[in-house]
């Protein structure tokens, strides 16, 4: 083994000028992560600078066997924490030969959002707070639990420090790391209130970055837990029962909130958001109705409310945005199997260009 791991950390720069890239792109189910490495002539400063590229669509869902090509159009580069050196990774998505985005390519429609002059003039903020659960590799059960049974009840895991409180924190601690050596704008990690269930969190980053940036860091976080021999679910609601979902919390801003008398263009965007109610919910990952019950810091799917503080509310402003009377606010309804271009983009969507 010693031979192999000498092999896989060879430093590529000390023979010749070549480069891996790997191509990640989203597959056919809308949240499974697929990737290919390709060898560059040389180090790239931009995705501009990359190549096109093309997979079989029929494989993954997103194209006949008949007509199977899709084309890979780069779009966001980061460094590779697991070859390192000058090699990349990069995050693309899907097109037609014919250049038209394939139904899956939700960032398309993302970036035209971004770009309306609108949204680049409010300059979008998110911070977005990925929940996930790590399973025992064979039985599908979360790490730390007795197979076939429960552990104690919740209480001593969110934040928890411990052997018998804080079940895979190797993991957790190597894609934070990664991500920082990625160039992500990771901002934090945590035990949550589920034990077996951790989050990190993305941001602030400014607008189709966001979505970029957590899907790779997704992407990072898978690679990690096959090495570990885990595996990473962003089931909503892994374990039924007394025991709390996976979330994808969003934190949001605009220019215009952050500035003086934020606090009103707040809450006429939570207004806003509320008259969009379902829509939203419908685009904000599958299986939603298993966690948002109304129970375990969640408000119920069908009800729409927002409050200062408030842990059980469609919407939490903090308390900070309160008595500033500008910053942000937390749209906590979207799942852990969200699509981040999908969540942010509409969220911008809907506060800064929709009129009710």
């Amino acid at each position: 083994m010693s031979l192999l791991t000498d092999l896989i950390n060879l430093n590529l720069s000390d023979t010749t000028e070549k480069i891996i890239a790997e191509y990640i792109w989203v597959g056919g189910s809308g949240l499974d992560i697929r990737s290919k490495a390709r060898t560059l002539s040389g180090p790239v400063d931009s995705p501009q600078q990359l190549p096109k590229w093309n997979y079989d669509g029929s494989s993954t869902g997103q194209a006949p066997g008949e007509d199977s090509e899709v084309i890979l159009y780069p779009q966001a580069i980061f460094r590779d924490p697991f070859r390192r050196g000058k090699n990349i990774l990069v995050m693309c998505d899907a097109y037609t030969p014919a250049g038209e985005p394939i139904p899956t390519n939700k960032r398309y429609n993302a970036a035209k959002i971004f770009s309306h002059p609108d949204v680049i003039a409010e300059e979008p903020w998110y911070g977005l707070e990925q929940e996930y659960t790590l399973l025992q590799k064979d039985v599908k059960w979360p790490v730390g639990w007795p197979l076939g049974g429960y552990p104690g009840p919740q209480g001593p895991y969110y934040c928890g420090v411990g052997v018998d409180k804080a079940f895979g924190r190797d993991v957790v601690d190597a894609h934070y790391k990664a991500c920082l050596y990625a160039g992500i704008n990771i901002s934090g990690i945590n035990g949550e209130v589920m034990p077996g269930q951790w989050e990190f969190q993305v941001g602030p980053s400014v607008g189709i970055s966001a979505g970029d940036e957590l899907w790779v860091a997704r992407y990072i976080l898978e690679r990690i837990t096959e090495i570990a021999g885990v595996v990473l679910s962003f089931d909503p609601k892994p374990i039924e029962g007394d025991w709390n979902g996976a979330g994808a919390h969003t934190n949001y801003s605009t220019k215009s909130m952050r500035n003086d008398g934020g606090y009103k263009v707040i809450k006429k965007a939570i207004e806003k958001l509320g008259l969009r109610h379902k829509e939203h919910i419908a685009a904000y990952g599958a299986g939603n109705e298993r966690r948002l019950t109304g129970k375990h810091e969640t408000a119920d799917i069908n009800t729409f409310k927002w409050g200062v503080a408030n842990r059980g509310a469609s919407i939490r402003v903090g308390r900070e945005t309160e008595k500033n009377g500008k910053g942000y606010f937390e749209d906590r309804r979207p799942a852990s199997n969200m699509d981040p271009y999908v969540v942010t983009s509409m969220i911008a969507e809907t506060t800064i260009l929709w009129k009710p």
